[in-house]
């Protein structure tokens, strides 16, 4: 039988479900270009021309790594988007390093290293057993959330923000989700989200929560062309902090693959590791030409993967064809990007919780008597917690481990490895760890309780 994973819905449930996707990810998607555009002060011309760059490449992106082409691609229901991780170095480039130029000449190298070293990477598959894995995946839902609550509260920097009827805008559309999913039918209860997010918007209207300004002045077409800001420059410090965000930009992708294998009851094997995160570096090359940043897996679309159960990569794959479409035709890409943030943030509170929730599903499979795992838990996701609850923690540190330590899912991810390494793969002696319980018939191999044969 044809696995989940690859069926073709019907046509009009691939493009609801498809559009719930990229309305999911659209303000994430077009975030990095603001803030990196807004830091060096662009003209609106040139923001919005960065935002149909990066729409364009997001849809690309999304298509390589759902449909694949040879190596390129694990074929799994996953949205690429613009990397967070990159923002800050991309800024300190940008206004002190030698502009646009600079970023992309870094960019280009970091995604052809990324692509060299995607082998390596999926040969490191062993060392994320459930007990990391698990982990990871809580962390990335638990580090997402305070993206929702700026959303919920009107979206970071908004003049209103905390309002009382932000906040209720967000509620309202966070009881309709819930109320979609638990009554409604089986096929709109899987776009909950969707029909979320249009009640929410047909209510914003009239509230006056939503701004069409922006869609009169956007051109109806848009075309990207290579190197739109000049010939791209290669300087030394911009080319090593990228390499240094295209590594962790690897390691939160790598969680965010073995996610979605978990939810899609598709387990990543070393070589479709390998091959997705070859098609992230290509990506991330095919940005630096077209203009516009790295890329990596989105985690809020995971979410959604998880709280719809709709696992077909096709459908993911529509909307990498609707992200294509926005990047070429500015005028409708205004139109999405007139969604109110209190209405994605009621939507967020549910994908980015499924999330967290799809990490503890998999920490139920591991075995925590008699060993150090609880320890490795409690320790990974409180690092990986600390730059999300306390930002500026790490902000005298040098730039190289802010790039690392900011980002909450790459400093809990290399956490849980390394104390997974250490104690549960180095020899240790007898007494370093709790006396196990004796329990017939199972045996522990790498935190996870195996079967076994039973003692007589």
């Amino acid at each position: 039988m044809t696995h989940p994973v690859d069926q073709v819905p019907p046509a009009r449930q691939l493009a609801a479900f498809g559009l719930q996707h990229v309305l999911a990810m659209y303000a994430g998607a077009v975030a990095v270009p603001l803030i990196v555009g807004g830091a060096m002060k662009l003209s609106p011309a040139d923001l919005a021309y960065l935002i149909t760059a990066d729409l364009l490449v997001c849809g690309i992106a999304t298509l390589i790594q759902c449909v694949g082409v040879w190596r390129f691609g694990i074929r799994l229901p996953i949205v690429q988007g613009c990397t967070f991780a990159a923002v800050s170095p991309m800024v300190l480039i940008g206004t002190t390093g030698g502009g646009l130029p600079a970023i992309y000449g870094a960019v280009i190298v970091a995604g052809l290293a990324m692509m060299l070293l995607a082998p390596v990477f999926g040969r490191l598959l062993r060392f994320f057993p459930p007990l990391v894995t698990g982990t990871v995946i809580l962390i990335i839902g638990v580090s997402l959330l305070p993206v929702a609550g700026n959303w919920v509260a009107g979206g970071a920097g908004a003049k209103d923000f905390g309002e009382p009827k932000n906040i209720g805008l967000a509620a309202f559309v966070l009881v309709v989700v819930l109320a979609v999913q638990r009554f409604a039918p089986a096929f709109l209860s899987r776009i909950a989200v969707l029909v979320g997010i249009v009640v929410g918007m047909l209510v914003a209207i009239p509230a006056g929560f939503t701004d069409f300004g922006g869609v009169g002045d956007a051109d109806w077409v848009g075309i990207s062309t290579p190197f739109h800001f000049g010939a791209p420059e290669f300087h030394g410090a911009a080319i090593v902090s990228m390499l240094v965000v295209a590594l962790v930009s690897m390691t939160e992708t790598t969680g965010d693959f073995i996610a979605v294998g978990e939810i899609t009851e598709r387990p990543v094997t070393p070589r479709a590791l390998g091959d997705g995160l070859r098609a992230d570096g290509f990506s991330t090359l095919l940005g630096g030409v077209f203009n516009t940043f790295p890329y990596t897996a989105f985690a809020q679309n995971v979410g959604l993967v998880g709280m719809t159960r709709v696992r077909s990569r096709w459908v993911v794959a529509t909307a990498g064809g609707i992200l294509v479409l926005l990047g070429l035709l500015p005028k409708l890409g205004a139109v999405v990007a007139a969604i109110p943030a209190p209405v994605l943030g009621g939507a967020g509170l549910v994908m980015f919780g499924t999330v967290a929730a799809s990490g503890l599903r998999t920490l139920a499979k591991v075995d925590f008597q008699g060993n150090h795992n609880l320890t490795i838990v409690a320790v990974s996701v409180a690092l990986g917690v600390l730059p999300v609850g306390v930002p500026d923690i790490y902000a005298r540190f040098p730039h190289w481990f802010q790039t690392i330590m900011d980002s909450g899912i790459s400093a809990g991810c290399i956490t849980a490895i390394a104390l997974n390494l250490l104690f549960n793969h180095l020899p240790q002696k007898e007494s370093s760890a709790p006396e196990p319980l004796d329990l017939p018939g199972s045996r522990v191999e790498n935190g996870v309780e195996q079967a076994g044969e039973q003692r007589v």
